[in-house]
């Protein structure tokens, strides 16, 4: 019987090294049902920890976080870990709302602790509203030195603001990634964006290899007279509302094209530097598209100071069966409901 399990243990890891080595994600860790982590095959992330962060009710980042997890374990050797914001079953819940109405309603994502051994962050979240304790993981992040790679409504991620201070100050999700949402400058759910490239930042290193820049979601505005484009951030991409949802739609002429990817440097209390880069496009069906997975991965590089490993050829291709359900809130319609964590491996 002895045998016979030393027998099964060696056929499991011989199977799991041959799966790394293919290119497939290494299976989720059994040990916790909360959240998902995959190992990093072999590749220039190899030994770095990327966690990302899928809490938020209209995008469906959780679909879209665990596909870019096997993107970036698989084809990049990353090790990876996915959060999700769950509900009381410990299921992942895009249905749970942002509190509005209910404002001693709290949200809940487990395994934010993670955050203390991250190399790099991934992060889309919207109007969550956490336990402070949670919060803490946030803002000991925030000082760490570390990337952090803010998508879509991250700018709006946190109910009721940041409890997070420097210089005897609170500090805003403005000041941090360098803008904010200030309403939708394309139509919402009704108006394309077409991404395009600054030319004279189009050498960036995280635009390397990009073409085609298109997604569903509607281009942000984040910057007004009041609030102008900081000068301290670097546009990479402006986004150009198109006539409808069609990826060949015309511009609509009647609105100009606004900043939706730059990047910036964040000094936290520790006098850590960390580099920021946001991105107001990143929905699910966004991240199907090639130009904004590539902005995406290559950012987790630059983030990271791993430039020179950045090549226009390295793989960002989709790891298995990726079909994500449209952006929005009218749930039942859309085929969005609670599910369990194991779902989305």
């Amino acid at each position: 019987m002895t045998r016979f399990f030393l027998l099964l243990l060696l056929h499991t890891c011989l199977f799991n090294d041959l799966d790394a080595q293919q290119g497939n994600p290494a299976p989720a860790d059994l040990h916790d049902d909360l959240w998902l982590t995959y190992r990093g095959s072999n590749g220039p992330g190899k030994g770095k920890h990327v966690v990302l962060i899928a809490a938020e009710q209209e995008y469906r980042s959780e679909q879209s976080m665990p596909m870019l997890a096997k993107v970036l374990s698989s084809h990049h050797g990353f090790d990876c870990t996915v959060l999700f914001s769950v509900n009381e079953k410990g299921e992942v819940d895009p249905t749970m709302p942002a509190p509005f109405k209910d404002k001693e309603k709290r949200h809940n994502i487990p395994g934010l602790d993670h955050l203390k051994k991250a190399d790099c962050v991934i992060w889309i979240s919207r109007f969550m509203h956490l336990p402070e304790a949670q919060m803490q993981h946030f803002y000991d992040y925030f000082d760490s030195g570390k990337p952090l790679i803010a998508l879509r409504t991250a700018n709006h991620g946190f109910w009721g603001g940041l409890k997070y201070r420097k210089g005897g100050r609170n500090v805003s999700l403005r000041a941090l990634l360098g803008g904010t949402f200030m309403g939708h400058h394309g139509g919402w759910h009704r108006e394309a964006t077409r991404g395009v490239i600054v030319p004279e930042n189009r050498k960036h290193p995280i635009l390397t290899g990009v073409g085609d820049i298109w997604g569903t979601s509607d281009v942000y505005r984040c910057h007004n007279d009041k609030h102008p484009f900081p000068e301290d951030c670097e546009s990479l991409v402006l986004g150009q509302p198109l006539i409808n949802l069609e990826k060949d739609a015309p511009p609509n002429t009647q609105k100009e094209p606004l900043p939706v990817a730059w990047t910036k440097t964040w000094t936290g209390n520790k006098g850590l530097k960390s580099r920021i880069f946001h991105f107001t496009m990143g929905s699910a069906i966004d991240l199907e598209n090639d130009g904004v997975r590539r902005i995406t991965v290559n950012a987790v590089y630059w983030g990271l100071g791993m430039e020179d490993a950045i090549k226009a050829n390295r793989s960002i291709a989709i790891i298995g069966d990726y079909s994500p359900l449209k952006a929005g809130f009218n749930y039942e319609k859309l085929g969005v409901k609670p599910r369990p964590v194991k779902y989305y491996r």
